[in-house]
């Protein structure tokens, strides 16, 4: 009578070699890090996205590791019995719930399945919540990311989500991001990643899918008030305000009027246009369909495409985004961002040169953060100390605070790591520092039929009145400069506005360099 084989060993016995314990043993040190950064995560106040990326993304891939070397050393130890000279093991294990000791082995490794399962679906729900987070876009890459997410900071969207802007809603944008993500994962771990972050984002969703979840585009806004505080780079820091009407406008045909700046993103109008640059800073052709569906195309005459340039070139219809072009990460140029200290009482005016030195200092060119922090703290407390040394005893608690809010306006708005600063990322909105509106608004781009694109200023908004002028209100037909320009008076604002430096008069002026424009220049 033949012997009846023995049973072989179950996994218990298999599990017994070195391979596999290695595996046990990175599985419960995985696991134990998991359940105590759980209840961290739990009881914290505050975001922290090491948190979320270990307990979520990482230790849960150590885990997986762990029980793929445990399998790996079974699947071993198998083979090796196996080819054993007095190993009795069948190819495969033999299955048989009639024998208690198998059906205490499946019981167990079901509730493990179950609890790995729950466990594993859970950490994919958080680290898919936790990679949409600000925190993570932001924080993830400390040296990468810093600017964007500093500036995003005081942005008037500050509030937004990246992913509610930079993906959206919907499984394809979702899966388009997470493949651009591992592009731009690989850019960081090799180093070759772009100093600035390159912009406009080319593949960004339509803003109609982002943004008009929150702005109506048909809804009719009418004019805006705003009111511009400048100071000017004299001893007094003497104040100039002014204040005008921003005709928002937009509107739909079939309830109400059109006009205003947003005509152009009213739902029954089409601009599309070509840029030669990366940036879209040079548009040499516009076509725009009117609501009746007219097509009027417009030439740069200076730079005109030919035909057949302007069949091959890419194209692309307008939207928020062409002019709200720095919605979510402003970098504020120097003299901007001193003003808006200056007026809302963070820096003191009665500080002799406070704006010119400010925006000096700001303006230099910096290695790293830390050297212009010194460097900032440096100069300011220098100036004062041999210029005006009696100012510098009576008012040193309002140098010093000058000091730290400079030195906070340059790491939010500067970062010399990244080579990033308000120059570097043209801001469309406007026209005093960049082309912005002047893209197409500017004179030279003529249609066929003599049609000229016009850039009269009261087109988008009408000046109220100005501090500088001699009167309160200097509402006019035109706009009016302060100063009277002479042959220049045609040349565009930013060929003269320079926001990272004071204003350098083309004649030398000597002794009375420090006198207000108007005291040679009166506008009648």
């Amino acid at each position: 009578m033949n012997e009846e084989a023995k049973p072989g060993p179950g996994v218990r016995g298999l599990i017994q070699n070195y391979v596999s314990f290695v595996g046990l043993v990175i599985m419960f040190t995985a696991l134990a890090c998991i359940v105590l950064l759980f209840v961290i995560d739990l009881t914290q106040r505050t975001e922290n996205p090491y948190f979320g990326i270990v307990t979520y993304v990482l230790l849960p891939g150590v885990l997986i590791l762990g029980l793929a070397i445990v399998i790996i050393g079974i699947i071993r130890e198998r083979n090796r019995r196996r080819l054993s000279p007095d190993s009795e093991l069948s190819p495969y294990p033999k299955i048989d719930f009639n024998d208690a000791r198998q059906r205490r082995v499946a019981t167990l490794l079901l509730i493990s399945s179950f609890l790995f399962v729950s466990m594993s679906a859970f950490g994919s729900y958080k680290a898919y919540h936790y990679t949409e987070s600000v925190e993570f876009c932001g924080q993830t890459c400390h040296t990468v990311m810093k600017p964007e997410f500093v500036a995003f900071q005081v942005a008037p969207h500050a509030k937004t989500r990246c992913v509610d802007c930079h993906v959206g809603s919907g499984a394809q944008w979702y899966a388009r991001s997470k493949l651009a993500g591992t592009r731009q994962l690989i850019s960081l771990v090799l180093g070759n990643y772009s100093r600035p972050i390159p912009t406009p984002v080319h593949n960004l969703r339509p803003a109609d899918q982002t943004c008009g979840h929150c702005h109506w585009s048909d809804k009719f806004h009418g004019a805006k008030l705003k009111t511009f505080n400048h100071y000017a780079y004299d001893e007094q820091n003497t104040h100039r305000q002014i204040r005008m009407l921003i005709s928002v406008g937009g509107g739909n045909p079939k309830t109400g009027r059109v006009s205003g700046i947003h005509w152009h993103m009213n739902t029954a109008n089409e601009v599309t246009f070509i840029s030669t640059d990366e940036q879209r800073q040079v548009i040499p052709w516009i076509s725009v369909k009117d609501r009746q569906g007219n097509v009027t195309e417009y030439y740069d005459r200076r730079r005109a495409l030919t035909p057949d340039q302007v069949v091959s070139s890419s194209k692309r219809v307008m939207d928020c985004v062409d002019c709200h072009n720095r919605p979510a990460h402003i970098y504020v140029p120097p003299d901007v961002a001193i003003d808006q200290a200056l007026a809302s009482g963070k820096l003191d005016p009665s500080l002799p040169y406070l704006k010119r030195q400010s925006v000096e200092v700001l303006s230099r060119q910096y290695n790293t953060t830390d050297e212009a922090v010194k460097a900032i703290a440096a100069h300011l407390q220098q100036f004062y100390r041999t210029n005006y040394a009696a100012v510098y005893s009576e008012k040193n608690a309002s140098i010093v605070s000058a000091i730290g809010e400079v030195q906070r306006i340059f790491q939010t708005y500067t970062f010399p790591e990244m080579k990033t600063d308000w120059q570097t990322h043209p801001n469309n909105i406007g026209h005093l520092y960049f082309s912005g509106c002047f893209r197409c608004h500017d004179g030279e781009h003529v249609s066929d039929t003599g049609k000229v694109i016009r850039n009269d200023c009261n087109v988008c908004h009408t000046v109220l009145s100005d501090s500088a002028g001699p009167r309160a209100s200097v509402k006019s037909e035109s706009f009016q400069h302060p100063v009277d320009l002479g042959g220049l008076a045609n040349r565009k604002c930013e060929s003269c506005h320079k926001a990272n430096e004071p204003f350098k008069h083309p004649v030398n002026l000597g002794d009375i360099s420090d006198f207000q424009c108007v005291e040679c220049h009166p506008r009648e």
